[in-house]
């Protein structure tokens, strides 16, 4: 008989060192935007050295969209210490007087030709991340590939498995326990994962630019000159105006297993999609995207939570994941928190330990399709009308409100964090969700909320409110001292891979159609 909540919580409370020692990682992404709040036409900055092989500070769709990613970090003091580092020097480093986009719906852009996709040099593997955005382009738009988030990688230490197959009486061991415990994980964040928009997301007005005068069936409301907003929404960026794709919907990606999560998303690899069909691949023998299928590649599969493991030269994630099992989730539905300079601040890192720990050990029954249209349907109500009142989610056939659903999560998550705090001897979780758990019954209290009411009482549009911000931050993050790195650290890792880029340009023996049918091929082998 499985174990309920409880009676796993005390076995953890025994073992309470197993929840120790996590592993941390955060991806920031921030458009570079000029002194009038405008998207950057200038290319990558000198300073920041090979997008391609630079190990902290890349480009992620377009040119002007830095992604800062950091090390992994076993403690969040570390994790916070790498992130303002890299932070500081960015913002000493940036030209032209520009700035960080502190928001994650994008700045004003007078239309899509102004995105310049990122560009990685003259290699076949840098030219195939151009031609794979060139594809999204064409897919679905830049605008929607402009928009900014900050992604959460999270681990366990080995010996929180021990103890997860003793609470789940698995015979598993090893890499297929772990594999096992993070899909159980991945499963209960589809679940519950609506609380992180609804509680941290902070994208609830955009530019009206954004739109580029399409039609949207949302009904919104002008606030000033130029933003629109919906009253109750969380976060648009995870709204189908925002980091979604219509053309996934009919997937059916199981994440029931390990083994079937990897057979689902290769099935999406493989499937023809009409409209990219007629689209086709060449135009003027020049790729206008990679190929025909629903993905491109695995990457471009949307979703609010990845299985992921670190590749080896030469293996797709997936290949990766085949061959190791999972090693580390990655949370996909953060907003850019434009209340802090960095983008995320350390009672939201706090609160993303204690509630995936809890999506670990709660029992994560399997999910049917119908039960994960379910769950896409909570998610999109919370991102559009998230504060609405009395707003109701199904969860496993339970129907309550919002408030209702956090006030249990809540009661689990407190008695978790008392076990949490106490190998460290510290009260960092319990003050995580005291501070935090009151906004599921006061919906006024979320960034989203705070977010308009600065707007409309301020009578600011969006695109001023984030001016004045990242400005503002500029000036404290050049103010700030570095903490573990150094100019010279910066310095260094330019020089270096600038070199890395070299090599790998000089060592390309196909050209680039040959290097995309053996990549293609490659990617097909298990």
């Amino acid at each position: 008989m499985s174990l309920n909540f409880n009676q796993r919580l005390a076995v953890f409370e025994q073992q309470s060192e197993s929840l120790e020692g996590f592993g941390r990682g955060i991806e920031r992404e921030a458009l570079r935007v000029t002194s009038d709040g405008g998207l950057s036409q200038n290319s990558h900055p000198y300073a920041f050295g090979s997008a391609l092989c630079h190990s902290t500070i890349t480009t992620d769709y377009a040119e002007g969209l830095l992604e800062f990613i950091t090390p992994v970090a076993k403690d969040v003091d570390q994790l916070f210490a790498y992130l303002n580092d890299v932070h500081h020097y960015a913002a000493k480093n940036l030209e032209n007087n520009e700035t960080l986009w502190p928001i994650s719906m994008p700045c004003f852009i007078n239309n899509e030709d102004s995105v310049e996709l990122a560009q990685f040099g003259s290699s076949n593997v840098g030219k195939m991340k151009t031609a794979y955005r060139q594809g999204l382009k064409n897919r679905y738009g830049s605008m929607m590939q402009v928009i900014a988030g900050v992604h959460y990688n999270f681990s366990f230490p080995d010996v929180f498995w021990e103890s997860w197959a003793e609470i789940n009486q698995s015979p598993l061991t090893g890499k297929e326990a772990q594999s096992a415990g993070y899909m159980g994980l991945i499963r209960n964040y589809l679940r519950f994962g609506w609380v992180i928009p609804y509680l941290f997301g902070a994208s609830p007005a955009l530019c009206k630019s954004f739109l580029q005068g399409k039609k949207t069936a949302f009904e919104f409301k002008e606030a000033c000159s130029g933003t629109l907003y919906l009253p109750y929404a969380t976060s648009l960026r995870m709204s189908d105006l925002g980091y979604t794709s219509s053309a996934q919907s009919s997937l059916d990606i199981c994440y029931n297993s390990l083994d079937k999560y990897i057979g689902s998303v290769r099935q999406a690899l493989t499937q023809k999609n009409p409209e990219f069909v007629e689209l086709g691949i060449k135009e003027n023998d020049k790729y206008i995207q990679l190929n025909d299928n629903v993905l491109q590649i695995e990457n471009e599969l949307y979703a609010s939570i990845r299985a992921k493991r670190v590749q080896k030269e030469g293996e797709t994630p997936l290949q990766a994941l085949d061959a190791r099992g999972i090693e580390y989730v990655e949370i996909r539905s953060l907003d850019v928190n434009p209340f802090s300079e960095v983008g995320i601040t350390e009672e939201q890192v706090n609160f993303l330990d204690l509630f995936l720990t809890w999506c670990a050990i709660t029992p994560s029954e399997n999910i049917s399709k119908l039960q994960s249209e379910h769950f896409s349907t909570n998610l999109n109500k919370v991102v559009t009308e998230g504060r609405q009142p009395n707003l109701m989610l199904e969860i496993d056939g339970k129907e309550q409100n919002v408030a209702a659903w956090g006030d249990w999560l809540t009661g689990q998550l407190k008695d978790l964090a008392v076990v949490m705090d106490k190998e460290s001897a510290s009260d960092r979780y319990q003050n995580a969700i005291a501070h935090i758990a009151p906004r599921f019954a006061a919906p006024e209290l979320t960034s989203s909320a705070r977010i308009l009411k600065i707007i409309k009482e301020g009578h600011l549009d969006n695109g001023r409110l984030a001016l004045n911000l990242s400005k503002s931050y500029k000036e404290q993050l050049i103010g700030h001292n570095y903490q573990v790195w150094s100019d010279a650290f910066f310095e260094n890792e330019k020089i270096i891979s600038e070199k890395k880029q070299r090599e790998i340009e000089e060592s390309d023996s196909l050209d680039f159609d040959g290097y995309l049918h053996n990549y293609f091929l490659n990617a097909q082998k298990k």
